[in-house]
């Protein structure tokens, strides 16, 4: 059944949306910006970070604030994204995330953008550190990896100030995938891999490592041989010759090019006779 469709106000301009729909994505679909550190659409949203909170402001309602990426909307709905209070509110995260995170330069930039430039809290900076001192503990990393991979690899070690993400014990794991989603979540590019020949190194989580699968056709090392396993069982390649199986994107795609036109021109010559 299709959601009802209902008007919201967003900085005072009304927009249509699908009555339940989270508040943050009716309004990044409609290009107003809203910071977040933990939100992601394919996880369930928890409001960890809190940069996200907007004001309410319905009439015959006292105003206050909630985080945009659990609110979901209703017909009437009002919202500023940018009030003071709300202005006031991020700012002090700001700073508490530099002094968690004080080398993430995406984290710098975002703060830029609010005025914050440096931060009254002190930095929480730990010597040989794997995540770089960049971490700020969303756990965007840890649920991609467990919730969407299935992996298990990463979780969070230790409690209050000494908080860490790693794999367990800090020690090399052999169930790591080598996707890379954990990096590609990552709001301050805290995560860091490596390739190196046939191996994928993740350096973050104690230098774990996975062998990489060879293109048959070119030669060229492109995906983690477990992670394609683990594609495989549960894609299965419609490819009568298994032909595409083995092969890196690019040499997928020159395949797959090379089978439309040899059916293009059998078209052509087809409707020629």
């Amino acid at each position: 059944m299709n959601a009802k469709e209902v008007q919201v106000f967003i900085n005072g301009k009304a927009y249509r949306a699908r009555e339940g729909e989270l508040l943050i994505d009716v309004a990044r679909r409609n290009g107003i910006f809203i910071p977040s550190l933990c939100y992601e659409e394919s996880l369930e949203p928890y409001g960890a970070c809190r940069m996200c909170i907007v004001e309410i402001r319905n009439k015959g309602v006292k105003k206050r604030t909630a985080t945009s990426c659990t609110l979901h909307v209703f017909d009437g709905l009002s919202v500023e994204t940018d009030s003071e209070e709300v202005s006031r509110h991020r700012k002090v995260l700001l700073e508490l995330y530099l002094a968690q995170a004080p080398n993430s330069s995406k984290l710098k930039e975002l703060a830029l953008r609010y005025g914050v430039s440096k931060t009254r809290f002190k930095q929480n900076t730990r010597y040989n550190d794997p995540l770089s001192n960049s971490c700020v503990l969303c756990g965007l990393c840890v649920r991609v990896c467990s919730e969407v991979m299935g992996a298990g690899v990463i979780g969070f070690i230790g409690r209050g100030e000494k908080t860490r993400i790693n794999t367990p014990f800090f020690e090399k794991s052999d169930l790591c995938l080598g996707c890379k989603a954990c990096a590609e979540m990552c709001p301050t590019g805290a995560i860091k891999f490596r390739d190196e020949g046939n191996i994928r190194i993740a350096n973050s989580w104690s230098n774990t490592y996975v062998e990489l699968k060879k293109c048959k056709m070119c030669g060229k090392y492109f995906a983690p041989s477990k992670l394609d396993e683990k594609i495989d069982s549960i894609y299965y390649y419609r490819d009568k010759n298994n032909e595409l199986r083995d092969l890196c994107p690019d040499c997928r795609r020159k395949v797959i090019t090379k089978r439309i036109n040899l059916i293009t021109e059998n078209e052509v010559e087809r409707y020629a006779k």
